[in-house]
């Protein structure tokens, strides 16, 4: 047993692991909410796991410092037939397997199916949306809703009304009860009191409490008021409700601050609207979110801050580690190298979890950045951990020179007849 270390397969396996962090991007983008959470994190994983196996596989074939030259020789054919099996399908297993478990409700956490719109119609509004874009995107987002989801809206100016009690959109006789009540609203003179308009929706909330429903706030204003922000966002937080809050032409670097606290301290999002045109996108990628959690992307919601899931994922990510390096292993059909692959992978996805866990934040390009760390991470630790768990080869060629014949005291005739041995590889 000996620690060997292939230089090239380090470069090749970190080239494999940025080539399979472009793939998984586009895929991430592409399929993202097209294709089931955990369909989508087993492609990732897999065609990770294939690209850096392609480079490690490549890397040896061109300098066989681990596997020996008598792989290369006489089995190197057999790690191409495995590499797909034993990296893109294995992986599309593991990281389905575990996403499925992630997107449990798990540790308390209930699904949202509660959610409040908190609307700003004060007299501002007729400037900021004089076409009253934001009921619309209201609209659209209800027009997504399952038939289990529950809506309410309050309309706030310096006061605060309920302007639909929570109501079930369980048809689209339901929807359009709706529609037509947003329909119905004329947009008013009157300041700006967001504390006022959280404390309302707060109390409708208590008024219609379900211990089994998860709620979630959408809060809209064009302002920004004076306010005790421990105090109205404290029972929030304190029930794990979180207030998504978006900013729509502010001027006031004021009112986006106050938006971004509310949002920060109560574990939702805020997002910054410059135009009112732009509100439906932006009430469409929250409802997207909503228990759409998965193990490469930022965790949102009730359950933003729980540390049930932040140690599941880290735990999952050494898991999938642990696979890619096992699937290594079995591409070249080594006991010893998938001995220590797996090791080391089981390494390499503790820091990547920690990396995800700590460094996503929903920010689209600094996720990216997080994830590519992640990826690089997993693949080079991996490559260098024989360093650090010794291998032997498992190929070596026969010498018969000196060996006496199988056939002595045969007749010739029987030797020429003798079957062959079977000379693949049994590593495994």
């Amino acid at each position: 047993m000996q620690r060997k270390l292939n230089l090239m397969l380090v470069l090749f396996s970190l080239i494999g692991g940025g080539v399979g962090f472009i793939l998984g991007e586009v895929l991430l983008y592409q399929l993202s909410g097209e294709v089931p959470n955990a369909v989508l994190v087993g492609l990732y994983f897999g065609v990770l796991a294939l690209c850096i196996g392609l480079g490690a596989l490549i890397a040896e074939l061109m300098s066989p410092r681990l596997n020996g030259a008598s792989w290369r020789q006489r089995y190197a054919g057999a790690s191409w037939k495995y590499i797909a099996p034993a990296t893109l399908v294995l992986l599309f297993v593991v990281g389905l397997t575990l996403q499925f478990i992630y997107g449990l409700q798990l540790g308390g956490a209930k699904k949202v199916n509660d959610i409040v719109l908190v609307i700003d119609n004060s007299g501002s509004m007729n400037r900021t949306d004089p076409n009253n874009d934001r009921n619309e995107a209201a609209k659209r987002m209800i027009a997504q809703m399952d038939a289990d989801k529950r809506v309410a809206i309050v309309e706030f100016n310096d006061q605060a009304d309920v302007l639909q009690p929570f109501i079930q959109v369980k048809d689209q006789a339901a929807k359009d009860s709706i529609y037509a009540t947003l329909d119905a609203q004329k947009t008013t003179d009157g300041g700006t009191d967001i504390a006022r308009a959280l404390d309302e929706a707060m109390q409708h909330i208590k008024e219609q409490a379900d211990s089994m429903r998860g709620t979630m706030v959408v809060l809209l204003s064009d302002g920004v008021s004076e306010m005790n922000l421990d105090a109205a966002t404290s029972e929030y937080a304190a029930q794990h409700i979180a207030v998504n809050t978006i900013g729509l032409s502010l001027v006031e670097k004021a009112g986006s601050n106050l938006l971004q606290q509310i949002a920060d301290r109560t574990g939702g999002q805020y997002y910054d609207v410059s135009e009112a045109n732009q509100l439906s996108f932006v009430f469409q990628d929250i409802y997207e979110k909503i228990d759409n959690r998965t193990l490469i992307t930022e965790r949102t919601g009730p359950t933003a801050d729980n540390t049930y899931y932040s140690i599941l994922r880290v735990i999952a990510i050494v898991l999938i580690g642990a696979a890619i390096g096992l699937a290594l292993g079995l591409m070249f059909d080594n006991r010893y190298l998938a001995r220590s692959f797996a090791i080391g992978g089981a390494v390499a996805g503790l820091f990547a979890g920690l990396v995800l866990e700590a460094g996503l934040t929903g920010i689209i390009v600094l996720d990216s950045v997080v994830r590519l760390i992640a990826d690089l991470l997993l693949a080079g630790i991996i490559s260098v951990f024989t360093l650090v768990v010794p291998i032997k080869e498992n190929y070596t060629l026969r010498d018969n020179t000196h060996r006496p014949s199988r056939s002595a005291g045969r007749g010739a005739s029987e030797e020429f007849t003798e079957k062959p041995r079977d000379s693949r590889s049994h590593g495994f």
